[in-house]
């Protein structure tokens, strides 16, 4: 028997069965009172979808959009991470005009809502840049090739590549503000003597920084940074607003063209449920690992 089972005790079996009861009045209620007919037999297909002509497994919309969900966080959390950092030496700068101006940036992210800051930095940053790089002309080219398999590999449907770049910008911008507290936090944990013995012994600002802060503040940063890219993960639904087409953009379609609503709805909460899952277990065994 699995270790995880024979750490339950009576109350989590009976917390357990209270969920399975709840789960199931909610099933049938939706049954009887609003007359829905559940068709779960067609949700396989929309995940993978077996083409005849060719003979071959392929991914279908749910699928499309959870690796695309995948790319958007991962290249969104590096760019996060850059800025974040970037934006975390800003705020502890000894400079009072780098603070404020880090420290407005950190304030208007953290408190304005989401939806308004994506479509403020879509049309007035990343869809300018977008236009002013030509990204569709270059996407379109790539598209057209014969040697697209290492692209799409990395980016997709090189045709939705400019809307790609744009929640990628729009995504790693929002979050590097909370990335930038989580580094400032970390920066002035370390204790202040330490700064002024590197100090004391000729070190300047920015080897003070490299030798002796930042090494031990990115210990202590690791654990909240794994858990704002799992938040990273979760916010990448808001960008479906955008017309990026992630899981939730494609969950949308699905459900437009079939009316699999709960179906659809149900299976995609839980593809996010197995991915945050799963990279929280993940992050908590290399936390303890360290």
């Amino acid at each position: 028997m699995p270790s995880f089972l024979r750490k339950l005790k009576w109350p989590d079996l009976v917390i357990l069965a209270v969920l399975a009861g709840v789960f199931g009045y909610v099933a049938l209620t939706v049954e009887g009172k609003l007359n829905y007919d559940w068709r779960w037999e067609l949700i396989p297909n929309y995940i993978l979808r077996y083409r005849t002509d060719t003979e071959s497994w392929f991914a279908n919309l749910l699928l499309q959009g959870l690796f695309a969900t995948i790319r958007i966080s991962l290249y969104s959390s590096v760019l996060a991470l850059i800025l974040g950092t970037i934006l975390g030496l800003a705020r502890t700068a000894e400079n009072l005009t780098v603070r404020l101006l880090a420290r407005t940036y950190l304030e208007l992210l953290r408190n304005i809502p989401p939806v308004v800051i994506v479509f403020i930095f879509y049309f007035f940053l990343s869809a300018q840049l977008i236009e002013a790089l030509n990204l569709n002309a270059w996407a379109r080219d790539i598209a057209r090739g014969e040697n697209t398999a290492v692209w799409e590999f990395f980016f997709g449907d090189m045709r939705r590549f400019p809307s790609m770049v744009a929640g990628v910008i729009v995504l790693a911008l929002f979050e590097s503000a909370f990335v930038g507290e989580i580094v400032r936090a970390g920066i002035e944990s370390i204790p202040r003597g330490q700064r002024e013995a590197a100090r004391s012994i000729g070190m300047s600002r920015w080897q003070e920084m490299r030798y002796i802060v930042l090494p031990q503040a990115l210990k202590k940063v690791v654990p909240p940074l794994a858990n704002q890219f799992i938040t990273l993960i979760k916010d990448s639904s808001i960008i479906s607003l955008i017309s990026v087409q992630e899981l939730t953009y494609k969950t949308v379609e699905l459900v437009a063209s079939t009316r699999l609503i709960f179906e659809a709805w149900i299976t995609t909460a839980a593809f996010y449920f197995v991915l945050c899952f799963g990279l929280s277990m993940l992050f908590r065994r290399l936390e303890r690992a360290r």
